[in-house]
């Protein structure tokens, strides 16, 4: 057998890695178009993913033109001025080239304006808190779960801590839950009352942080029922992969039955800030005991 020449194996390597290419693309389709976010974009999960999803993958499309762009024209010039097998001169040296260099300062400050334009237009959206809220939640970040305060209702829920006196952290389906009602825009007012947290769903792909002695806030309308996962998105301790939270977006109808079961429980009032890690572990002490 005679070996295939250089030029035509290239080509068969170049539509081997081009079919396969395809056939992933064509596979995750749906995957790549939100640029591998979590997500359904026939169902979002808020009001707000919708427009995340465009910044990102609007801002992955430009990078990747700039890319290509880039990368051809690397190659271009590595192809069309190479040095030839007999050819010994050196090619023409020029010390400037006015057109090229304009082109260098104007194009980035075209394309960084665009992207801050965009991105600071998208962000105060998403940011904004002017509108009235349906639905006003607290939540407490502690070492290491969250306390949810539903100040409208005036009751609360609260998460067993992660904790070093031989009792056994609940698993993820045991998590406290946070119920949010569907189509109703709830406002967040973030706390903590030990270190920094962060309070991320990354579903809804957003999070913000919980600092103590500051309190942040935002606002956000789920628009899908369903159960999500929530968790700690800043490194804030020996146990921080362990605050975890679930959260539960329903009807109206159930979310009003879960306020009134906290009644039932008497879980009324609001849990404040002056509570610690330390109180807490104390407490579960003194209950073993």
């Amino acid at each position: 057998m005679h070996p295939l020449p250089p030029r035509r194996t290239r080509r068969t390597i170049v539509a081997v890695l081009a079919t396969a290419l395809v056939l992933v693309l064509s596979g995750c389709s749906e995957t790549v178009q939100r640029g591998w976010l979590p997500g359904d974009s026939d169902h979002e999960a808020t009001d707000q993913t919708g427009r995340i999803v465009s910044l990102w993958v609007g801002s992955w499309v430009a990078a990747l033109a700039v890319g290509v762009i880039t990368w051809g024209l690397i190659l271009w010039c590595v192809a069309v001025y190479r040095k030839r097998k007999d050819d010994h001169t050196l090619p023409v040296q020029l010390r400037y080239h006015v057109p090229l260099e304009i082109m260098y300062i104007l194009l980035p400050i075209v394309m960084v304006g665009v992207l801050f334009y965009h991105t600071n237009d998208d962000t105060l959206a998403i940011q904004d808190t002017s509108a009235e809220p349906d639905v006003n939640i607290q939540v407490v970040g502690k070492q290491w779960s969250w306390d949810f305060n539903y100040l409208d209702e005036d009751v609360y829920e609260t998460g067993q801590q992660a904790q070093n006196f031989g009792v056994e952290f609940p698993s993820l389906d045991d998590q406290v839950t946070l119920y949010l009602p569907v189509d109703q825009r709830v406002e967040f007012t973030l706390d903590s009352r030990d270190v920094v947290h962060s309070f991320w769903i990354p579903e809804f792909l957003y999070k913000l942080d919980v600092i103590p002695g500051y309190t942040n806030t935002f606002q956000v309308t789920p628009t899908r029922e369903g159960v999500f996962r929530g968790k700690c998105a800043e490194l804030c301790g020996e146990e921080h992969s362990s605050m975890l939270f679930n959260v539960a977006v329903v009807s109206q109808e159930e979310y009003d039955a879960h306020m009134e079961e906290l009644r039932e429980r008497g879980q009324t009032g609001s849990l404040g800030l002056e509570y610690s890690r330390l109180q807490d572990l104390d407490d579960v002490a003194k209950d073993e005991h």
